[in-house]
């Protein structure tokens, strides 16, 4: 199976981007432009084209064999969006599952289909929430997957989890955003 892998990333996280460099191969970078994560988004969307994309920001950590895992998962549903952070009660208490596309959260590392990268920067053109949430490019996936009736895979153990680091879209957020299935 073919796929890209594209990291977005910005000023300030040389560390965290040299981390994933090293234990992906192939990794494509998407550097930030201008201190906006929308547009940093809408740039990964756009490079990856119609192929196949796994999705990462710059912070997170890998579970271990990282990219075996993940290649696991894409074989075994490659026409399904799926989504390898959650932070949900339902991830311990039901693991695995298929959820509404509406409820679509966290673009920390993500998959999706063929067409799907080209689909989602075209379905932005039209969003109609672009002002209420400027940052909020897994609303637009979410948006997106609702318009389309479609559901999304939350696959668990969670493959990343994200850094204890100060959010750069939004520094009153929460440092500890965890997964709860997460297995280094």
């Amino acid at each position: 199976m073919d796929y890209k892998i594209i990291v977005r990333t910005c000023d300030d996280r040389e560390n965290f981007l040299c981390y994933l460099i090293e234990r992906i191969p192939n990794l494509i970078v998407v550097k930030d432009k201008d201190r906006n994560a929308m547009h940093t988004f809408l740039d990964a969307l756009e490079i990856a084209e119609d192929y196949p994309c796994v999705h990462l920001e710059d912070d997170i950590i890998l579970t271990c064999n990282f990219t075996t895992k993940l290649h696991n998962a894409i074989q075994d549903k490659p026409n399904v969006v799926l989504q390898f952070f959650s932070m949900r009660k339902d991830d311990i208490e039901i693991g695995s599952r298929f959820d509404s596309g509406g409820k679509f959260i966290s673009n920390l590392c993500f998959y999706l289909p063929y067409g799907y990268s080209c689909a989602i920067k075209d379905f932005y053109c039209t969003w109609t929430r672009k002002d209420e949430h400027p940052t909020g490019y897994d609303l637009l996936v979410a948006d997106f997957l609702k318009s389309r009736k479609e559901k999304y895979f939350i696959h668990i153990p969670n493959l990343v989890q994200h850094r204890i680091t100060r959010s750069l879209i939004n520094p009153k957020r929460s440092m500890f955003r965890l997964s709860k299935t997460f297995k280094e």
